[in-house]
């Protein structure tokens, strides 16, 4: 797409990520996913960072996409993620991450293998809400996409 992004460097990093987005991607062409986070955790597991991708697939738009459009949203999309880095906060080095799908609906275990990929996360969560900084949204059929960020609120950080 003509787009440079950043990847990561350690192979064993590179195929977590690769085998987490390809883990999801049958229920997210199923329509299961509302939104994938990739939340950043200080060292007492309380989430500092959170960056959320909100899906939004039209299920009946059939095989009728237009390449071009499709194409023309994703990279406007992949551009102002890269420029978003002055929207986050410096994270310490002993954080850690983790990939979570929030579902529609589960799959069944006894007819789905990936169903059995995703394990109930225990994350602790923020008891505020949280101050969300929208980044980008699109909406190109039969694909939409928001992706915001969000942070403990102040109360949360003084207290947490």
């Amino acid at each position: 797409m003509n787009v440079v992004v950043k990847r990561a460097r350690h192979p064993q990093l590179r195929e977590y990520i690769h085998s987490a987005v390809s883990g999801l991607l049958p229920s997210i062409q199923k329509g299961l996913v509302e939104r994938v986070a990739v939340t950043f955790f200080n060292t007492d597991n309380i989430p500092m960072e959170r960056f959320i991708f909100k899906l939004m697939v039209n299920q009946s738009f059939g095989s009728k996409v237009e390449e071009s459009d499709l194409e023309f949203s994703l990279r406007s999309f992949l551009i102002k993620l890269s420029v978003s880095q002055s929207l986050t906060t410096v994270l310490p080095r002993d954080c850690r991450w983790e990939i979570m799908a929030y579902f529609r609906s589960l799959p069944q275990v006894s007819t789905s293998k990936d169903a059995e990929m995703w394990i109930p996360t225990d994350t602790k969560q923020w008891q505020q809400p949280p101050l969300i900084t929208p980044i980008k949204s699109m909406n190109s059929e039969p694909l939409g996409f928001q992706l915001y960020l969000e942070h403990p609120s102040p109360a949360e950080q003084v207290s947490g």
